[in-house]
């Protein structure tokens, strides 16, 4: 198939783009800079310059396409509802170019999308083969910028690694190579109207993450309370109290997931991937 990728330059996106060309797809990519073009240049995909804005060629390219992966966000947290207002209009432009084709459209679920994902899923209704991929809240792997390397510019600067209370709520995980084999198996055969989870850990105990953050930075991993977790995490402090395996029954929707794609995650846990070191270099 050839696929039209947002977001081909980003932590996901260009570890799709290389999941889909080393398994014979061709890529097209968006990307707005030369800087960022050089590296999807190098996978051997086409550049096509441009942003969320510009509906046209959102919508020239995803009908020039055999499938779409949306993997573009602007990560604007000082305008959060800004940013799903126009990944909405960039979903609704790439839909209209894509109505009555079967095509096959992944995009992924963001935090208060509502709106968009509805958007999405209602697309399987005017002959799009539309899923929606809700991704662990750590991705992680070479790279990572997210919650886990928070947490570790936290415990360094503070000198010692913080988990809540008895530490035992847990956050899923995936790597991000696992993360790009999910979008691929989503592309070439989820049915419409899919909901798909990327998890490969489906439960880590934040004391276990706090223990290897701990034991890498020669550190104590300590216990906080609830009160005291938003002044020492800031705004992860809400984020790292939750279950959120048992929140969003992760256990069973990831069970879901992999029955219905043949999706196996080989890549390393969360937990082993700390332990190599990289994150702290």
């Amino acid at each position: 198939m050839h696929v039209f990728v947002t977001g081909a330059t980003g932590y996901v996106g260009s570890a799709v783009v290389r999941e889909l060309i080393d398994s014979g797809h061709t890529v097209s990519g968006l990307c707005r800079s030369e800087e960022k073009a050089a590296g999807l240049k190098a996978t051997g995909a086409e550049v096509l310059y441009g942003t969320l804005d510009d509906l046209d060629t959102l919508g020239s390219s995803a009908a020039a396409a055999d499938g779409v992966i949306h993997l573009a966000f602007t990560n604007d947290f000082s305008d959060f509802e800004g940013a799903l207002a126009l990944d909405l209009r960039a979903v609704e432009a790439m839909g209209a170019a894509l109505e009555g084709s079967g095509k096959p459209f992944i995009t992924t679920a963001h935090a208060n999308g509502h709106t968009v994902d509805q958007a999405v899923l209602a697309m399987a209704e005017r002959g799009i083969r539309s899923s929606i991929v809700s991704l662990a809240p750590s991705v992680h792997g070479e790279g990572d910028k997210g919650f886990v390397p928070m947490m570790i510019n936290i415990a360094r600067a503070r000198d010692f690694a913080a988990y809540i209370g008895d530490g035992t709520n847990r956050w899923p995980a995936v790597h991000r190579l696992d993360a790009a084999v999910l979008y691929r198996l989503a592309l070439e055969s989820a049915p419409a109207g899919s909901r798909l989870l990327g998890a490969g850990d489906e439960g880590i105990p934040l004391r276990e993450i706090a223990a290897v953050i701990g034991r890498q930075l020669k550190v104590p991993a300590v216990s906080i309370t609830p009160e005291e977790a938003t002044s020492h995490f800031g705004f992860l402090g809400p984020i790292s109290a939750l279950d959120i395996t048992s929140l969003y029954n992760t256990t069973q929707a990831s069970l879901a997931t992999r029955e219905l794609l043949g999706w196996k995650p080989i890549q390393p846990g969360l937990i082993a991937d700390l332990e190599k070191g990289h994150y702290f270099a």
